[in-house]
């Protein structure tokens, strides 16, 4: 149900180029200058087999005009050329820490995702891990604009009350101009999900599930804090697998998707909007359908729902809500409800990280 546009603000299809756009040259030494912000941010980076875009990945961090204090990267197992590579760029990033992790035999998204990425966590001392205002889970399959997270840390900087918030993903199409994902605007997206490390904290963390990356927004909204993603030239980013596919088929990464939704609690005649507004995208007809197929079938085989029914309430009306007023308006008006909640709760302390997630 979401109506981005798949062109630029100035009407123009975005290019690759404005993607990859590199930071700045000083016109007296020719070096890239590096701009000081504040915000210590870590990011963690599970992976499993991406020797074909780690590359990409490892270098647009490294162009960083804000570099971050951490990377930690969790190989889960992989079995290409993904170790090679991440023990050549441990050797030049004084930033990068890699942990290996035991081959599983087979790559595994949503709970698997979050093992590796949790094993992740625990690869940070307590002290590192209250030195970082933000942290981000980070994909390995992205090329990110140099002044991205710059760019984000200031946006948030800005606006307190935002707990999680991403650039928007786009993929090259076939005449080399890049199309958009088309992800909505009310949330984070999950390949480069962003957060202030306070919020994080106060939400528990990730859930080890399906749809652990829209879950968590739903989450941040019902405790009164914002979560928003922007379509803008300056933070757009190329997904080198395009979201909604998987390592074996489109099909397969979008029935996936209906099945999470029906685990997160959303409701029968939002999930048939969506699947049939996904129709009209690209994969066309496929990808709504296995959309819908993922879900009617969780339903009728009784596959478990979260387990919070409040959330799983809150999370229904939202949606009614959208039905009827269209997304971008039901958003802002849930958020101005829920400003006192948030007010209420940003200094509310949270148990230890680690302890949350045992």
């Amino acid at each position: 149900m979401n109506s981005n546009s798949t062109s630029a603000s100035s009407g123009e299809a975005p290019t690759l180029e404005r993607v990859g756009e590199q930071p700045k040259q000083s016109a007296a030494s020719g070096e890239k200058s590096v701009v000081e912000v504040r915000g210590s941010y870590c990011l963690i980076t599970p992976c499993r087999d991406e020797a074909q875009y780690a590359r990409r990945t490892l270098d647009s961090i490294a162009r960083q005009t804000h570099k971050p204090a951490l990377w930690v990267i969790v190989d889960d197992g992989s079995t290409d050329a993904t170790p090679q590579i991440l023990a050549e760029y441990a050797e030049r990033l004084p930033y990068l820490r890699v942990v290996r992790r035991t081959d599983r035999g087979v790559r595994s998204v949503g709970p698997g995702v979050m093992q590796a990425f949790y094993a992740g966590v625990d690869a940070i001392s307590p002290e590192e891990w209250e030195s970082f205002e933000f942290i981000c889970k980070l994909d390995l399959d992205l090329d990110i604009p140099a002044g991205y997270f710059e760019e984000i840390i200031r946006r948030m900087d800005a606006d307190p009350r935002i707990a999680t918030c991403s650039g928007s993903p786009y993929f090259p199409g076939a005449d080399g101009t890049l199309v958009s994902e088309e992800c909505g605007e009310e949330t984070s997206v999950g390949m480069i999900k962003f957060y202030r490390r306070s919020a994080w904290e106060q939400i528990g963390g990730f859930i080890r599930e399906l749809t652990w990356d829209a879950i968590d927004c739903h989450i941040c909204r019902y405790h009164g804090w914002r979560a928003c993603s922007w379509d803008e030239p300056a933070i757009r980013f190329e997904h080198l697998r395009p979201m909604g596919s998987s390592h074996k088929s489109w099909w397969t990464g979008r029935v996936r998707h209906g099945t999470g939704q029906w685990y997160m609690g959303t409701r029968p005649l939002y999930m048939l909007a969506s699947g049939f507004y996904r129709m009209t995208r690209p994969p066309y007809v496929a990808g709504g359908a296995g959309m819908l197929v993922g879900y009617f079938k969780s339903m009728l085989t009784g596959h478990p729902r979260f387990h919070d029914a409040d959330l799983r309430r809150f999370l229904r009306k939202y949606q009614l809500a959208c039905l009827m007023m269209g997304k971008k308006r039901a958003t802002a008006q849930l958020d101005e409800q829920q400003y006192d909640v948030w007010l209420r709760q940003r200094d509310s302390k949270p148990l230890p990280f680690r302890r949350q997630q045992q």
